[in-house]
């Protein structure tokens, strides 16, 4: 028992190193590098039997490192303060392995790449920050709501009967405002052509964009980076 326990330790000083978090690191950008290889026709009819040997290697890797995780934490490894990142790492895994199994889920093989997120603490930081501020996300976004659904309301009643393919129905109204919101085309693709027949519509659209485009949206960075701030302190 007392070697047994001898070895834990030894393994989890090996593991909780910079150079083995540094080597997994490498692993999984080698494998990200492999994954987009394989979305060359040239390259698979080539070098498939190679590149998916190499992408094996790559799983392997992760499933030992993921034991020797499992073998020094034990049930802590589900329960300890990385509790959600060892449970991301784990479900990645264990996809890639049904990924295997099943062929038509081969492309759950590209979620190993968002092992990098867990793996790299700065990564994480930004995680944590945005997971920390969906309260106030979800109260910003039910703001925004509002907003986006009474000035759909408001351009399919002023504008629907002109410009019917951009405003006929709530539901194309709602899409054109958040291409709008996006601010793409919006003043010469939009704008513009219906100013040609409603001249007020600048009001509608300029209020529109200041409101939900600007304020709302700047809002969310806002929260964001507050959440960064106080994680980084």
């Amino acid at each position: 028992m007392s070697s047994l326990i001898t070895l834990r330790s030894k393994l989890q000083s090996v593991i909780e190193t910079k150079a083995w978090n540094y080597s997994i690191i490498s692993v999984i950008l080698f494998n990200s590098a492999l994954l987009g290889l394989n979305t060359s026709t040239e390259l698979k009819a080539s070098f498939g039997g190679l590149l998916n040997a190499l992408d094996t290697l790559c799983l392997v890797i992760f499933t030992i490192e993921l034991a020797l995780r499992l073998f020094c934490y034990r049930l802590t490894f589900f329960t300890n303060k990385e509790k959600w990142w060892n449970i991301f790492d784990f479900l990645i895994v264990t996809l890639s392995f049904i990924a295997i199994e099943y062929s038509v889920l081969r492309t759950l093989r590209t979620l190993r790449i968002l092992r990098l997120i867990s793996s790299v603490p700065a990564m994480r930081v930004v995680v944590d920050a945005v997971l920390k501020t969906i309260p106030a996300m979800l109260s910003i976004s039910a703001l925004l709501s509002i907003f986006y659904y009474v000035y759909g309301v408001l351009c399919v009643e002023l504008f629907g009967e002109k410009f019917p393919e951009w405003f006929g129905t709530l539901p194309r109204a709602l899409y054109t405002l958040f291409q709008i919101m996006t601010l793409e085309s919006w003043s010469m693709g939009i704008v513009r052509p219906v100013m040609e027949i409603y001249p007020y519509a600048w009001l509608v659209f300029i209020s529109y964009i200041v409101i939900v485009g600007m304020i709302a949206l700047n809002l969310i960075v806002g929260v964001i980076v507050n959440s960064l701030n106080e994680l980084n302190k």
